[in-house]
């Protein structure tokens, strides 16, 4: 086949941009499809050009790419309108992997879309209302397009199907794995670099670590709550942008970090006694592969995509008892070396069902069923 896939999101540096970057890099790693990339932005075009070129193996001539200086309100308006439609680009394609921000006009091009989540649906306090406006336009084009939709867990397909009034048969279920920057950050980081960032970081003590913006449904209110009786054994390290939470905390073993660069999360996520994720609605929950993949215990939700990344590896709790949440913090820091290797095993096995081959696989079958739904 001949794939088109967006790959704007990637100016963007987040969760999606990870996504997106590492599923193209597998479908060129594990299929043999031909690849063809689109991007629009003003101001990074030449980003989004070094990014393409990256993921393209510039030998395979059967890959090819499109960067638009284009901001994304031009592109918006030029789409709504009929205009400089993805044929114009790549006339021969035969699917198009749009990004759920915006939808191109071709109407004679089967269209699959990835939803992370609809925590801007469900949390709309969080999100701009021009943001939440272009994805409401978007899911409303895919609707009406009968585009296939690609979820990342099953709790997101059940939000597509119940809130959205997507049919369930045009849904499919792919989760994501482990992106493969954070398994290089790890293995280039050697033992100087790893000292240098605790002494920066001044990790001198036992430590739980929060990972994520801080907002609401990301429950660091209760966590905190559950946490502070034990702050005289342990801190509380919150890594991740302010975000929307509007609670006011005081403890001196409570620190909040900001944003860390990959490497400064590496050693956090090494050192910590636990990762602490008791969200009460998330789409995937990346940070608790992460923490598998550094051998780091964690605590998270019974609910929500959580319990499916999780599985049987991690400590499942209540999100709304605090109570629940203090006695999983306590039972990891009291586990004896048996109970430890034993909860490590499971955090191997589990992010093993994790990968980007089988995110290529299970793609491209969505892709080809997307083809032949559009052709019947």
């Amino acid at each position: 086949m001949k794939i088109g896939l967006d790959i704007t999101s990637l100016i963007y540096q987040r969760g999606v941009s990870r996504y997106t970057y590492n599923l193209v890099q597998a479908l060129n790693d594990y299929t043999n499809h031909d690849l063809y990339l689109y991007g629009s932005s003003l101001r990074q075009s030449s980003f989004l050009k070094k990014s393409a070129l990256e993921l393209i193996d510039k030998k395979n001539f059967r890959h090819q790419y499109k960067i638009q200086k284009l901001p994304p309100s031009v592109l918006q308006l030029l789409w709504k309108i009929n205009l400089n439609p993805i044929s114009f680009q790549f006339p021969e394609l035969d699917v198009f992997h749009s990004w759920d921000w915006v939808q191109p006009p071709d109407k004679n091009l089967p269209l699959v879309s990835t939803i992370h989540d609809l925590a801007i649906l469900k949390y709309p306090e969080t999100a701009l209302p021009k943001v939440l406006k272009a994805h409401q336009q978007s899911w409303r084009i895919l609707k009406k397009r009968q585009a296939h939709i690609i979820a990342v867990s099953q709790a997101t397909k059940r939000d597509v199907v119940k809130i959205l009034g997507f049919p369930n048969w045009r849904v499919h279920v792919v989760p994501e794995a482990l992106p493969v920057e954070i398994v290089e950050v790890d293995q280039q980081l050697d033992e100087v670099k790893a000292d240098l960032i605790k002494q920066k970081l001044n990790l001198n003590r036992p430590y739980i670590l929060f990972v994520g913006v801080r907002e609401p449904r990301k429950n660091l209110a209760r966590l905190i709550k559950a946490w502070q009786p034990l702050s005289k054994e342990v801190e509380l390290i919150v890594a991740g942008d302010k975000g929307w939470d509007e609670h006011k905390f005081h403890n001196p073993q409570l620190r909040f970090l900001g944003r860390v660069t990959d490497q400064e999360l590496c050693v956090l996520y090494s050192e910590a006694e636990l990762l602490a994720y008791p969200s009460l609605y998330e789409g995937f929950g990346l940070p608790i592969l992460e923490a598998f993949h550094h051998g780091t215990p964690v605590i998270t939700s019974n609910i929500s995509a959580m319990i499916e990344v999780a599985g049987n590896a991690a400590e499942l709790v209540d999100p709304h008892s605090v109570e629940e949440i203090r006695q999983a913090i306590k039972k990891i820091l009291d586990e004896d070396k048996e109970a430890q290797q034993k909860r490590l095993q499971r955090m191997i096995i589990r992010k093993q069902m994790f990968d980007w081959k089988k995110v290529a696989l299970q793609t491209v079958q969505v892709y080809k069923k997307a083809v032949e739904d559009f052709n019947n």
